[in-house]
């Protein structure tokens, strides 16, 4: 029974992405003075950015949670199952939640305006902290930040990781413009550290923070780091400098994600908003994980899962995929939405690779696999259709040698999909006859 009904609530709340992307405070402003205003419960971390702001959230709440505190956190989209959105210490609430707190939300009526998707699962996120007693809640933006529904909080700390175009047509059509957007999250007096590299966007930035009288550092100028021989960092921060700093998260970039985390750590500590130690920081960096970003998840053949949903994540990932499996003939199995720069983001993740499998994810975004092989085979004819997920990982597995090495990327929806289907396999496999231990 707890399954439909279950089933039936992720239905009614998926039903609301008719209504699209509409950005502003008042809805959700309603909603959440409907329910006593639970983000005012709670202590909070505001992150917004292009990139990181998954990994930064991942690292903060695993250093909060190794300090002892009860966290939240609050990121988008999911990979699997929606329950990921909201997570208690690191773990998603359980379905009887969802259930609650999607009757509770769905119960509030005069509203200026029927609710988005996201403004409503941001009010079931801020509820259901709030009844856990969460002492601290890490929030991730999901578009822009000075209208995003999460920029209601009130936070001890913001973060803007790095910036680059997109979602154009609602954060506009240049970086100062976009920086303006990402920088609506600052709040009078609330300190804020960056990753933001562009002058015009960090003018933009810096002229927000003034207007705010909040403290801005951003990385690179106020605090650095340097890479070790051995693949941790050495930290030069605000007041503090710590040696061989190690990450679980794979990836160079990871290492800037990571530099964000300490400053903030840094400022809530000299803010007196939190306690946290030396040894917390460490624990926490070297436990956090964040699923579908670098994720090996098999060794044999080398199987890496990566969104690289924009410009700059598949960036990252080519240059990762040249530098560290250069010595592996590489399976591209990729799917991309139709909102996405594909030309751009197809030509940077098939360049290390020997061959390409185009699918499509369960969205109605998606582009077409005819449509994506045309464009794939521009770069690399060694190009296959598989037009479901699952199919095209299963194909990627039975003709990949050994020792080479596949990559599923372009889409956090694909890699969700090629996630449950890596488990349903491991899973047939544990149950056939073959895969028992002999008696």
């Amino acid at each position: 029974m707890e399954d439909t009904a279950y089933h039936s609530c992720l239905e009614s709340m998926y039903r609301l992405h008719r209504f699209g992307i509409k950005l502003g405070l008042d809805t959700i402003r309603a909603m959440l003075s409907a329910l006593d205003n639970p983000q005012t419960h709670f202590k909070c971390i505001h992150i917004a950015g292009t990139n990181g702001k998954g990994s930064v959230a991942a690292m903060l709440s695993a250093i909060l949670n190794a300090a002892g505190y009860k966290v939240g956190r609050y990121t988008s989209p999911h990979l699997e199952r929606f329950n990921e959105r909201i997570c208690i210490d690191d773990r998603p609430i359980a379905d009887d939640e969802v259930i609650a707190g999607c009757q509770r939300v769905m119960a509030i009526d005069g509203l200026p305006r029927q609710p988005t998707f996201f403004e409503f699962t941001t009010a079931m996120a801020f509820d259901a902290f709030a009844r856990h007693q969460v002492q601290w809640a890490v929030i991730e933006t999901g578009m822009g930040g000075r209208l995003d529904a999460t920029n209601i909080v009130q936070p001890r700390l913001a973060v803007i990781t790095n910036i680059s175009l997109e979602h154009k047509q609602y954060l506009g059509k240049t970086l100062p413009l976009i920086a303006y957007e990402k920088a609506g999250i600052i709040k009078p007096g609330i300190a804020v550290v960056s990753g933001v590299r562009q002058k015009s966007a960090r003018q933009v930035i810096e002229r927000q923070a003034s207007a705010q009288h909040a403290e801005l550092f951003f990385w690179g100028r106020d605090f650095r780091t340097r890479r070790r021989p051995d693949a941790g960092f050495n930290y030069i921060g605000l007041d503090h400098r710590w040696s061989d700093i190690q990450l679980k998260l794979t990836g160079e970039h990871q290492v800037e994600n990571a530099a964000l985390v300490l400053a903030g750590c840094e400022l809530l500590v000299k803010g007196n908003h939190a306690q946290i130690t030396e040894s917390a920081i460490r624990s926490g960096l070297s436990n956090a994980s964040w699923p579908g970003r670098l994720e090996i998840a098999r060794e044999t053949p080398y199987l890496i899962l990566d969104g690289a949903h924009n410009l700059m994540s598949a960036r990252v990932l080519g240059r990762y995929l040249t530098r560290h499996l250069a010595d592996r003939h590489i399976t591209l199995v990729v799917g991309i939405l139709d909102d996405k720069p594909y030309h751009s983001i197809l030509k940077d993740l098939i360049t290390p690779c020997e061959r390409v499998i185009v699918t499509q994810p369960k969205i109605d975004r998606a582009i077409p696999v005819e449509r994506l092989a045309t464009i794939a085979k521009a770069f690399n004819p060694n190009v296959i259709v598989k037009k479901d997920v699952a199919e095209a990982v299963r194909y990627a597995l039975d003709t990949t040698d050994p020792q080479d090495a596949i990559c599923v990327a372009g889409s956090l929806y694909v890699v969700g999909e090629a996630k449950t289907a890596l488990s349903r396999l491991s899973g047939a496999q544990a149950k056939s006859p073959a895969a028992q231990p002999t008696p």
